[in-house]
């Protein structure tokens, strides 16, 4: 592994304990952009879980995966969440192929666990139902499991991380992989949700839409939606937010273009 170049960084980091007319329209394209307060927040999607968040000076990579080339016209990160151990989440040889000089990893401790001594310096662990500020941005961090929670579960309650994120007055979810848990269920004022809908590995189209219509985000993007039999349907999970709720603003990304 080469050498990381490891500036100082004087960067604060809180741990705290805590906890009219329907939108029925779909869209489809590669950058979605929000002007929040005074900035404007840009997402990416890159593939699967994979996705970066420009906000201001900060370059959020979320499970960065599929190495460097799969982030090519991107700015380097200034802050990379990870979410689980699983591949499709955690790629240490990604993180080789990038430029970590300015970044700050944000992890839950069974991923620090699998990280070599070179990253520990730019390591921040979090876990289920800590808050953090990472460079002026709040974050909290959501437990995220399968059910029923016994030994066959993929997803252990406690292991990995969901995550909301605060850009100006917007509240950013993202789920993990994870079913319809009472942690997301009870979720309040989240203006973005990026919600996983996968079998076997997270839940059903039918239990994600229950779970949105629990927590009434403003706008959710499906995400991490191929499973063992391929991609899951979308379009019947537009359909449920919908028609439980026409305010839900249901929004699709390009995540798989290799699929098309």
């Amino acid at each position: 592994m080469k050498t990381l170049a490891l500036p100082i960084m004087a960067i604060a980091l809180l741990i705290t304990g805590c906890k009219d007319e329907p939108k029925t329209k779909i869209i489809k394209t590669d950058v979605d952009t929000t002007e929040t307060v005074s900035k404007t927040l840009e997402i990416t999607p890159i593939s699967h879980a994979t996705m970066v968040l420009n906000y201001g000076n900060e370059t959020i990579y979320v499970d960065p995966t599929g190495g460097k080339k799969a982030f090519e016209g991107q700015r380097d990160p200034t802050i990379i969440l990870i979410t689980d151990i699983h591949g499709d989440h955690l790629s240490i040889d990604t993180l080789k192929e990038l430029n970590l000089n300015n970044a700050l990893l944000v992890v839950p401790q069974a991923v620090a666990d699998t990280f070599e001594a070179d990253f520990k310096p730019m390591m921040r662990i979090i876990a289920n139902g800590q808050t953090a500020v990472v460079k002026d941005i709040p974050l909290e961090a959501i437990a995220m499991y399968n059910l029923p929670e016994d030994d066959t579960s993929r997803h252990p309650k406690g292991r990995g991380n969901g995550y909301i994120l605060t850009f100006g007055r917007e509240r950013v979810y993202i789920s993990g992989d994870t079913e319809d848990i009472t942690e997301m269920r009870d979720l309040q004022n989240i203006d973005k949700a990026f919600v996983c809908m996968n079998l076997p590995y997270t839940m059903t189209v039918d239990s994600a839409a229950s779970a949105v219509l629990d927590f009434k985000p403003k706008q959710v993007y499906p995400f991490h939606y191929r499973g063992k039999d391929g991609l899951s349907d979308v379009s019947k999970f537009k359909a449920l937010v919908n028609e439980g709720n026409p305010d839900i603003e249901v929004i699709q990304l390009e995540w798989y273009p290799e699929e098309k």
